[in-house]
């Protein structure tokens, strides 16, 4: 549902105050002093005017986001966490439809509009968390856009049978294929990535690959993605999520990765880890890389971390990256916003004219100051129609 409005006294990206007109959910114009009686108003009282925030990497299905506090328990190793986590799954009660409303009403009331998740898909819990998140996503629909990843959290050849419930995932409706760490996990990095990209070419659906593994290790697994994207013509379809390799010690390697990833139009997601080598986002914008960003797990097995705030997330990956000045803290919001809605394919996002009306308004002179500022009081405006106001969702989980 869509809906009309008219936004009075805002200033975009910081910009001279206007009035924004809202017909039918979409940007109609962008002029002060509009006159518009027939259509609810909503006074922006000279605030900041940004596109919605764009959550482009999280998993929904196994957050404890408003669940009893449970004291962390994962070990260091990667592993540890699967095996950690795939215990509690059947210790606790992490219902995804359930939990993964929470989180995404949390992410709305924080500024996000739109979600990409990864969705656990093994054999011990096959379709469930795929299945509980499209019903949750169904009843908010209205209110955020979620797109789902078909995630082999466990492995995918090391667990036989994986592979079969990946594709009944894409079946169902998952938009997209992921994969992960195709060295450490599996063993068989050619197997891994065949299957995968395979997967993608048989549903033409784009890829998405948690890649943990460092430096020449993880290096040699972007290679290998690298040389399939190009040999599929899947150029502007893939990302690397975390590429903690292309922070590695060895810069020229690192660059070579990093400009041979831009030519293939490869994105890649950070959240600005700061226990991990980082992708350099400055690096990557100067190459013409795209990089967006997310939040990985909030406050679940892995992590007892993260509240599910994109501003947050760029001030971290401004922390990480050393930004300090205004025009490097854009390169941080930049993969909070524009980033994750290149990489969602997401045409019609922004703050033009035609643009679909998916707005956060928020206390400040630039935006710079509302990433580091983080203010509490948060509008919403998703489709045209107010779902956040002054940081209050207008929906009950």
């Amino acid at each position: 549902m869509t809906s009309d409005l008219l936004i009075r006294n805002v200033r975009p990206m910081g910009g001279p105050a206007t009035d924004v007109l809202v017909r039918s959910g979409r940007i109609a114009a962008m002029s002060a002093g509009g006159a518009e009686p027939s259509i609810p108003v909503l006074d922006g009282a000279g605030e900041l005017l940004l596109p919605g925030l764009i959550e482009a990497h999280t998993h929904l299905d196994k957050t404890m986001w408003g669940m009893p506090w449970k004291p962390h328990a994962a070990g260091p190793r990667l592993i540890d966490k699967i095996e950690t986590e795939r215990r509690q799954r059947r210790e606790l009660d992490i219902e995804p439809e359930r939990q993964s409303g929470r989180q995404a009403l949390q992410s709305l009331r924080m500024g996000s509009t739109h979600i990409r998740t990864h969705i656990d898909v093994d054999t011990e819990v096959g379709l469930s968390g795929i299945e509980g998140v499209m019903r949750m996503r169904e009843r908010y629909r209205d209110r955020i856009h979620v797109e789902i990843v078909a995630f082999p959290q466990s492995g995918l050849l090391v667990r036989p049978g994986t592979l079969e419930l990946m594709r009944e995932a894409m079946r169902l409706g998952a938009e997209v294929v992921g994969g992960l760490d195709p060295n450490a996990i599996d063993r068989d990095p050619k197997g891994h990535l065949d299957a995968i990209f395979g997967l993608a070419q048989e549903f033409g659906r784009p890829v998405d690959i948690h890649l943990h593994e460092p430096a020449e290790l993880g290096g040699f697994a972007m290679e290998l993605i690298i040389e399939r994207t190009r040999a599929l013509g899947m150029q502007g379809r893939v990302v690397v999520s975390h590429a903690f390799c292309l922070g590695m010690s060895d810069r020229d390697y690192a660059r070579s990765l990093i400009d041979q990833l831009a030519r293939e139009r490869i994105a890649v997601m950070t959240t600005g880890a700061p226990s991990r080598p980082v992708p350099p986002v400055r690096e990557c914008a100067e190459a013409g890389l795209v990089v967006c960003a997310g939040s990985d797990g909030i406050r679940d097995s892995w992590s007892p971390y993260g509240n599910a705030d994109m501003l947050e997330r760029a001030m971290l990956i401004g922390l990480r990256n050393n930004f300090r000045e205004d025009e490097e803290i854009a390169l941080a919001l930049n993969a909070c916003t524009r980033g994750g809605a290149t990489v969602m394919a997401l045409a019609d996002y922004g703050l033009e004219v035609g643009c679909a009306a998916d707005l956060l308004i928020v206390p400040g002179e630039v935006p710079a100051e509302a990433v580091v500022s983080r203010p509490a009081k948060r509008t919403v405006v998703k489709g045209g129609r107010i779902v956040v106001r002054d940081g209050e969702v207008t929906t009950a989980a």
